[in-house]
């Protein structure tokens, strides 16, 4: 059992690992074709934001944007392996980031093309999340193991 839920762990967290290891090589001088795609959806979702919240997000450099990304996928995917909730919790903020910025579905009409690719990679995305936080409710539903005190044994003359 302890092997299974081991290679699973390894499986699942290969997804972040193996995105974070890609977009690290393609990174280069200007962010790569990654940040081609990301800046313009981060500037429709800082624009979204203000219009409905009234909240001016200030001016972030979308390379940091996306490096932190890499980081925490990456690291978030290497210490998920071990088992860790450290792990599960920065590829939970990574999905919680990543996800209605990269999968703006709702920025597009229903009958475009569009909408239907970015709505099921959105819920695709949804799923990992939900898988996240079902890792982290098991894990703290586990009792530690408490260990057995010795019962010192009186010696008898």
């Amino acid at each position: 059992m302890g092997f299974t839920v081991f290679l699973g762990r390894v499986l699942f967290a290969s997804f972040f690992i193996l995105s974070a290891y890609q977009e690290f090589n393609e990174f280069g001088l200007n962010g790569g074709p990654a940040m081609k795609t990301l800046k313009p959806k981060f500037d429709v979702f800082t624009n979204h934001v203000h219009s409905h919240v009234g909240v001016q997000l200030s001016e972030i450099e979308i390379k940091h944007v996306h490096s932190a990304a890499i980081v925490l996928k990456g690291a978030g995917g290497i210490l998920f392996i071990f088992g860790s909730t450290l792990g599960a919790y920065l590829l939970l903020l990574h999905q919680l980031i990543a996800t209605p910025i990269l999968y703006d579905f709702y920025n597009y009409d229903v009958e475009e093309k569009e909408f239907n690719q970015l709505f099921i990679k959105f819920t695709q995305n949804m799923a990992l999340f939900g898988a996240l936080l079902f890792f982290i409710g098991m894990k703290n539903s586990i009792p530690r193991r408490q260990h057995k005190k010795k019962v010192l044994k009186t010696k008898t003359v």
